[in-house]
């Protein structure tokens, strides 16, 4: 389906939409308060590295890198025990970015599974449930946070879903014993993960996509169907809020420790396309849209620009698209480095779908800041294999 606003408007005009703010002259920059598609300038490289190199000469202290990876959960219980559902607004950009989420609650979408993993306080589930007009949809929200999925379950529309149906449980990613509750082996068509794989140490990044591909321990089956769908958007390398992190923040390379104890890690594009593929992405997958996620006053996001299709470009995105007309090549395990830590993964387990950087500079007129802002988004399609487990224990 057609995503429901357009994802860019014109230059001129004199109020114009998010995601169609372009700053066209230097001079013009105090005069809204956010701009898409403005990289990081040149002058902020210098500035760039001493943070970083700041953040490396003054780590976490290595006794207590271990409190914060042994019981990560705490800290989400924690934050979500001070805060409930205040903190984080509702998502409703979300099909917007993803319009697959549209068109599974369209009426005649008929039955869909679609698993938010690392819901929160169902700031994304929610949104899609209200809007939803299929009555054969099943929403499944999950989290490790066993103070988030109670917020979740307290909720009005989670005790009288107006259409559709929806669970939430107590779920780890990263563990393999299980599957969430409400899922049955291939039954899912979308796996949401909204700033969720940046939450874990990247140690962690192995067994979370076993889970997502398949889980094989216990011989619980497949999670997602063949050709289901994994939407996803993170933070991205040198994100503003990456280069604030005072002394005794880093954990590892680019993954740190807010004061609230909560982990972050911000990742480079092609830490996500070698996790999800194998390998690097290539030039002709990556959109650098150099656009937009900050809020505006009603808690909306303004959408990514619109992505052509392979269709409409005459090149392919991919070449393991399941209407390539080319089988996928034979999958091999592969050790990969994410963020110096060896990663074994049978590969490829999905085709890039899109893969972006969105940026946005957010204006502060009246102290004349400017900060960058980094996202990524990727759209990942799982890829098939009859008869393979993939991304278990080997």
């Amino acid at each position: 389906m057609a995503k429901s606003s357009s994802s860019v408007g014109t230059v001129v005009g004199e109020k114009p939409a998010f995601g169609s703010r372009f700053l066209t002259s230097e001079v013009d920059v105090w005069s809204q308060s956010a701009w898409d598609h403005v990289p990081l300038p040149d002058d902020k490289v210098g500035l760039i590295a001493a943070s970083l190199e700041r953040q490396r000469l003054n780590p976490v202290p290595e006794a207590a890198k271990q409190k914060y990876n042994s019981t990560p959960s705490k800290y989400w219980n924690d934050f979500y025990a001070s805060n409930s559902n205040n903190f984080f607004r509702d998502r409703k950009w979300l099909p917007l970015e993803f319009p697959d989420l549209l068109a599974a609650a369209e009426a005649e979408a008929g039955e869909k599974v679609v698993v938010e993993i690392g819901c929160g306080a169902g700031n994304a589930v929610f949104p899609l449930l209200s809007s939803n007009r299929n009555p054969l949809l099943h929403l499944v929200a999950c989290d490790y946070a066993s103070k988030a999925v109670k917020v979740v379950q307290q909720n009005p529309l989670y005790l009288n879903p107006p259409i559709g149906k929806i669970t939430a449980s107590v779920w780890d990613l990263t563990s393999t014993e299980s599957l969430p509750n409400g899922v049955t082996p291939g039954s899912v068509d979308i796996i949401v993960l909204i700033f969720v794989l940046s939450a874990l140490n990247p140690s962690e990044w192995n067994a979370a996509l076993s889970n997502i591909y398949t889980v094989v321990l216990n011989s619980c089956g497949q999670m997602l169907k063949p050709n289901g769908l994994v939407l996803l958007r993170d933070y991205g390398r040198h994100d503003l809020t990456q280069l604030r992190f005072k002394d005794h923040r880093l954990l590892d390379e680019n993954f740190y420790i807010r004061g609230d104890g909560t982990r972050v890690y911000f990742f480079h594009i092609d830490d996500l396309a070698r996790l999800f593929t194998g390998s690097s992405c290539h030039s002709d997958q990556v959109l650098v849209t150099e656009s937009a996620e900050a809020e505006s006053d009603d808690g909306c996001f303004p959408p990514v620009p619109q992505v052509q299709t392979p269709e409409e470009t005459g090149v392919a995105l991919d070449p393991y698209l399941p209407d390539s007309g080319t089988d996928p090549a034979p999958a091999s395990e592969v050790t990969i480095t994410l963020a110096g830590i060896p990663v074994r993964i049978s590969h490829p387990l999905f085709a890039i779908n899109q893969l972006g950087v969105d940026r946005r500079l957010l204006v502060n007129r009246k102290r004349q800041l400017k900060m960058y802002r980094v996202w990524m988004q990727g759209q990942f399609r799982k890829i098939e294999r009859s008869g393979e487990k993939v991304g278990g224990e080997q």
